[in-house]
């Protein structure tokens, strides 16, 4: 059963123009209403799901550092009365570094969150315009210090490969990011998603997406210097200090269960994947109805749950287990992976086999996509 737990929250003051989360824009938003919308639905999925000690909470969104901190408290308490906490557990909280929502860190510290995750993605303020973003370069600088005092553990992310950046900027911004101390970082190259205006720009000719050599090169050089400062990369695009990894997220990536309440939050226990309603007001309407936000639960198959086990997992720089794979999903090890073309990609230096676990190595990493896709069983994709 899950030990892991995700809350989203799904408003923002602003969609960025990059963004093809469930996020929102809303006025007067009614924080009592959603404060016991929100303990419903945590009260319904924790009779579904067991007493397991919880050993992680992660509130993400939207824009969870809008959430009132009096919220945050009573979500935090009611979990931890359902559930319990395991020793050390890791509640992270996604923020945004305005002024605003920096002057609420001492009173989220105080409620409970002992990790922040700043979404600073740019230490330019021409970039940070081009993103859409609503803090300066200098407000991101100083939610950071903030952020420092007052959480035992602080993230931030940083968006690269970017149109037209090249190596001796993102050199001298990577450069300037590693020197402020923290022990995590999350590098995204930005990626076009349907839906998005960047999207609409690219289509209408108003955007230029950076070449697929140039961003090698930039992803290149990010694996060289995060390395070269202790905090080599732990999955794809994450990059830790050993001990300081995402605990959360690695629930995710190793594929074990987790519980997910809020607009658009999907969970996965015992076997099923839950979705809830993605749209704030269908949420609502479906708690105020039902008792939860369940738009749809279903019952994954084994072949299907060793797929994403081996999507999620290879993303990874430990890789997976074959063996433990097989032996939880009930599947030979020549039902999940293709082992011709492991052969042939592990001839080429992109995969690194010891007995039976595989990982995908650095070189691999920027065509990942394409290179599960082979990796994975025809028996897996065809069931």
């Amino acid at each position: 059963m899950p030990r892991a737990l995700y809350i989203h929250w799904p408003f923002c003051l602003a969609k960025c123009p990059y963004c093809d989360f469930n996020s929102h824009v809303r006025a007067g938003i009614d924080h009592a209403l959603w404060q016991e919308a929100l303990l419903t639905d945590l009260r319904h999925e924790a009779q579904a799901t067991g007493e397991e000690a919880l050993d992680s909470i992660f509130f993400g969104g939207g824009t969870p550092s809008l959430m009132p901190p009096a919220l945050v408290a009573a979500l935090l308490a009611e979990a931890e009365k359902l559930w319990g906490f395991a020793p050390g557990i890791e509640i992270t909280l996604e923020a945004n570094p305005t002024s605003v929502e920096a002057a609420n860190f001492e009173q989220l510290a105080s409620a409970g969150v002992n990790r922040v995750s700043l979404g600073i993605q740019s230490l330019d303020a021409d970039v940070l315009k081009f993103l859409g973003r609503q803090h300066s370069a200098g407000e991101g600088l100083e939610a950071l210090a903030t952020a420092q005092r007052h959480f035992e553990r602080v993230s931030f992310d940083l968006i690269y490969a970017r149109p037209g950046q090249s190596l001796a900027a993102w050199t001298d911004e990577l450069g300037r990011a590693l020197s402020f101390g923290t022990e995590h970082l999350s590098l995204y190259q930005l990626t076009i998603e349907p839906g998005t205006r960047f999207a609409t720009d690219l289509r209408r000719g108003r955007l230029t997406e950076l070449g697929e050599d140039e961003a090698a090169d930039l992803f290149a050089l990010t694996q060289e210097m995060t390395a070269a400062a202790g905090l080599a990369a732990y999955e794809i695009s994450n990059h830790a200090r050993p001990g300081a990894e995402s605990r959360h997220n690695l629930t995710y990536w190793r594929y074990r269960d987790y519980a997910g309440i809020g607009p658009g939050a999907h969970g996965r226990r015992g076997g099923s994947a839950t979705v809830r309603h993605k749209k704030p007001e269908n949420w609502l309407r479906s708690i105020a109805e039902h008792g939860h936000g369940i738009s749809e639960t279903r019952r994954l198959g084994m072949r299907e749950q060793a797929m994403e086990s081996l999507l999620m997992g290879l993303r990874l720089a430990e890789g997976v287990d074959l063996a433990a794979l097989s032996e939880r999903f009930s599947l030979p090890i020549d039902a999940m992976i293709d082992a011709d073309r492991l052969g042939v990609y592990e001839h080429l230096g992109l995969v690194e086999r010891h007995r039976d676990r595989i990982k995908a190595t650095s070189a691999a990493m920027p065509l990942l996509d394409g290179l599960l896709a082979e990796l994975v069983s025809g028996e897996l994709v065809e069931a």
